[in-house]
């Protein structure tokens, strides 16, 4: 079971900055990614159709012997991990926005999230931030047109700027100290993100978190792959595998592959 590989899903290449964290982190282990781009983005769809998507992704992984999947998109964890979890006998790791880390450290009171519309509508969204965000002011900001700008290769253009500047006003002008990044395609973002506010905003994502949690459970369940020999990285797109081969650089020994 331990020379199985981790499953990762994602509804296309923003999952990869999840796949990356957990990489740096497991070395060893064996990787099959999911990017069911052709359905991106999933922020803007009904639960039942995200659920319906979240299945078909997982059965695909278990059919190609994954030991634990990641749900490494905040819109199909909120609305579809539940589900899984009782479902499906494999252990499974989902992603929700940063908001615990930037509740406790804030100084100015004001936090900003910029998220899909399905996470922010979310029961679970809402109830993690019920739980940690009390006397503090929350900016909700549904990032509109990032994922598919991301999805086709659009990451530095002038449209991506335009929309992040819209975005990023009103949280400014109520004094955000901290920005929540609440999916997965959103740490591309970053390098853009940090010339446009000003030094003392920080920027925050789950990804460490995620990797962190996925070596315990593993370890807990005695699946670690400690084998020293190269792992095998599949990369499945259903969209432009070109983007997902760009988006990571060429910084693995991967196969990029259509589903």
């Amino acid at each position: 079971m331990s020379k199985k590989s981790i499953g990762i899903f994602d509804s296309g290449i923003g999952g990869t900055s999840i796949f990356k964290e957990i990489y740096t982190l497991l070395p060893n282990e064996n990787y099959i990614y999911l990017a069911d781009s052709k359905n991106a983005p999933y922020g803007n769809k009904t639960s039942q159709d995200i659920l319906k998507l979240s299945i078909k992704n997982t059965e695909y992984l278990i059919s190609k012997g994954c030991k634990i999947i990641i749900v490494a998109c905040n819109t199909a964890t909120t609305n579809a991990i539940s589900y899984l979890r009782k479902n499906y006998s494999i252990p499974f790791i989902g992603i929700e926005p940063a908001i615990k880390p930037a509740a406790l450290n804030t100084k100015t009171k004001v936090i900003g999230i910029l998220a899909t519309k399905g996470t922010l509508s979310s029961q679970l969204f809402h109830q993690t931030t019920d739980l940690y965000t009390n006397g503090i002011k929350v900016i909700e900001q549904v990032g509109e047109g990032i994922v598919p700008l991301i999805e086709s290769g659009k990451l530095d253009s002038i449209e991506m700027q335009v929309l992040l500047e819209a975005y990023l006003k009103p949280m400014l002008e109520q004094n955000i100290d901290y920005l929540v990044l609440g999916c997965t395609h959103y740490p591309y973002l970053i390098p853009m993100l940090s010339k446009m506010l000003p030094e003392h905003i920080k920027i925050i994502d789950s990804g460490l978190a995620v990797a962190k949690q996925t070596q315990t459970i593993l370890s807990d369940k005695n699946l670690l792959n400690n084998s020293e020999l190269n792992p095998a990285i599949q990369l499945f797109s259903n969209g432009n595998v070109a983007v997902l081969n760009s988006i990571l650089n060429q910084q693995f020994n991967a196969t990029y592959l259509d589903f």
